[in-house]
């Protein structure tokens, strides 16, 4: 009789509270992530783990030498990034994919606004003979990088949109070209081949999955490799990287080694002498100012000189898990644009990655992209969280759906069950 009245007088103070009270007092439901989501997260992490890691390896020598005089101070900075990107990226999967539809197309204005503004005097930064930086706040920001979530998004949802009519040209035209032809020129109007090379590639992966026909697949194909062509030919430093990876780098002299084949050349002896288990962690000897970019572009050389072959291996096999999560996610789900984003993640994140692999180990010329989720560089690691986010919150919506018709179907079942009972009257 107690327990009675209790409820019923906690009832009543229910009742009695305003209606934002009310909701106050609702556990929210945990949302439901599947089984490819969890492979993405997990590898994810185990990467963004490992790469600060290495970061701070890779780094104490030189970020001791610098005005700051202490060897976490270069870790500090990434730490802080992956805690933001983290919280981006849960902030990302809890937004239902639905407003993440909404906000796609003031997204991409937005995104190639800002990929203006480095060309803008004054405001634009060079690094390492590229002007694709600007200053915010007092940090350096990246405005390519931040892009490319924005470019997956906006692939997804415009491809989506027009899946019907992408055999025509008209509607293929304005769908993927206005876009890409403004982000591609600004970012290559900064110098940056290699992260227009990344978002062409993503490019060309969204227009595959979404079903472009082939012959209209070929021809675009066809048009980025005479532009690339063109634009290595007609720029002497990057001619100098091409012929320095085909190059008999055992017939030089020192003096043509310290040129365009010194980066590659330290790379190389990085990995070798590491061996299969690595000299261990914090013993690099190429960090100590041999091998530049060594906690950027370079680090998975870092990575093979420290933890050897098992740990090159290791990453590889991170970033194919993380690969399977994806394709797995894609192939789960019935919705275009879920499989366009997150077949267009998985081209921009393992493509950059085999990339920077390549380039590490000679098979590719000297391009300047980061090793995502390992290399130095809050830009990158911030967006390329936010991507993976943002795949979480079209398979959580996606899996939502298939959830919804299962138990539709169940409740049809189970009313067709009972319908066709014999009374027991009868």
């Amino acid at each position: 009789m107690d327990s009675y009245r209790g409820g019923r007088t906690h009832g009543t103070l229910r009742a009695r509270l305003p209606r934002i009270g009310q909701k106050l007092l609702r556990v929210p439901a945990v949302p439901r992530i599947d089984s490819g989501s969890l492979v993405i997260l997990g590898a994810s992490l185990c990467l963004v783990g490992l790469g600060l890691l290495m970061v701070l390896s890779a780094t104490s020598i030189t970020s001791f030498d610098g005005t700051s005089g202490s060897s976490f101070s270069i870790f500090a900075r990434q730490a802080f990034f992956a805690a933001i990107g983290i919280v981006m990226l849960t902030v990302t999967a809890l937004i239902p994919a639905q407003i993440w539809s909404r906000l796609a197309g003031p997204m991409i204005i937005a995104g190639l606004v800002l990929l203006s503004l480095p060309l803008i005097p004054g405001l634009g930064i060079t690094v390492n003979g590229s002007t694709n930086w600007v200053h915010v706040g007092g940090l350096q920001l990246q405005p390519s990088e931040v892009f490319k979530p924005v470019l997956a998004l906006w692939l997804g949802v415009a491809l989506a949109r027009r899946s019907q009519r992408l055999h025509r040209p008209k509607d293929l035209f304005f769908a993927v070209v206005p876009v890409s032809a403004f982000a591609f020129g600004f970012i290559l109007l900064g110098g940056d081949l290699g992260t227009t090379l990344v978002l062409m590639l993503m490019t060309l992966a969204a227009l595959f999955i979404a079903g472009v026909p082939k012959r209209y697949f070929a021809a675009t194909l066809g048009v980025i490799a005479v532009g690339v062509t063109i634009l290595v030919a007609t720029s002497p430093y990057r001619m100098a990287r091409v012929r320095a990876m085909f190059a008999d780098t055992d017939a030089l002299s020192d003096v043509e080694t310290l040129g365009q084949h010194w980066q590659s050349n330290h790379g190389l002896f990085a990995l070798a002498s590491g061996g299969w288990t690595g000299t261990g962690l914090g013993a690099s000897r190429e960090k100590w100012f041999w091998l530049a970019e060594a906690h950027n572009d370079y680090i998975f050389a870092i990575i093979g000189e420290e933890l050897g072959l098992l740990g090159t291996l290791t990453v590889v096999c991170l970033f194919g898990l993380l690969g399977v999560g994806l394709i797995r996610t894609s192939l789960k789900s019935r919705e275009l644009k879920t499989k366009v984003l997150c077949l267009t993640v998985f081209v921009w994140i393992l493509g950059q990655a085999f990339i920077n692999m390549g380039v590490v180990t000679t098979l590719l010329p000297v391009i300047g992209v980061p090793l995502p989720l390992i290399s130095y560089g809050g830009s990158s690691l911030v967006s390329t969280l936010i991507g993976i986010g943002l795949v979480i919150s079209f398979a959580r919506a996606d899996r939502a759906g298939r959830d919804r018709d299962r138990d539709q179907d169940d409740a049809e079942a189970a009313s067709s069950n009972r319908a066709d009972t014999p009374s027991a009257h009868r």
